[in-house]
């Protein structure tokens, strides 16, 4: 399989607004390898009512889900999304990621995860955006470095409820993105 990359060497991707054919992608992500650091894989019928939930999120007004097709080939090879959170007092973006196994370090990460910020940045409703990744997960923590987050504090969440995780909390100046 070829790749392009762009001059600073990223791979290449498009991102597609999340579509009803976008529910087998979703179930592809829900492995065990996928869902390692977020508590495993969730049944089918919470699956489905994420699925609805990434449907309707910009409808809604309150984010944006895509899933990430890999250039020139036209693959579809991951998900990528963001939605409004209450952090601290202030109503911000968060964002969450991931690659099918086949493709992960291949950069296709951290190409998505920069289109992402550039169009939240562009919808100018809030002024940053937030990811939380694992302590323990070394590749998304390198993904938001690479991808231009700065790096806050440790945090605890509980993800999905009944499972506490030990987080990062990354975060993008959106009010400073294309300026």
């Amino acid at each position: 399989m070829s790749e392009r990359r762009d001059a600073a060497g990223t791979a290449q991707v498009r991102l597609e607004t999340w579509a009803e054919r976008d529910l087998e992608l979703l179930r592809l992500t829900n492995s065990p390898e996928m869902t390692e650091h977020l508590g495993g894989p969730e049944p089918e019928e919470k699956l489905l009512v994420r699925h609805q939930r990434y449907l309707d999120i910009e409808g809604a007004g309150t984010g944006r889900m895509f899933s990430v097709v890999l250039l020139p080939e036209g693959v579809t090879v991951g998900t990528i999304g963001y939605w409004d959170r209450v952090w601290q007092g202030e109503t911000v973006y968060e964002t969450g990621w991931g690659v099918l196994p086949g493709y992960q370090g291949r950069g296709i990460a951290v190409a998505a995860a920069t289109a992402a910020i550039a169009d939240a940045a562009a919808r100018r409703t809030h002024g940053s955006l937030h990811a939380y990744p694992s302590v323990d997960h070394p590749a998304s923590n390198a993904i938001c470095r690479k991808a231009g987050f700065t790096l806050v504090s440790v945090c605890d969440f509980e993800y999905p409820p009944g499972n506490p995780i030990r987080c990062n909390d990354w975060r993008v100046d959106l009010t400073a993105v294309g300026r």
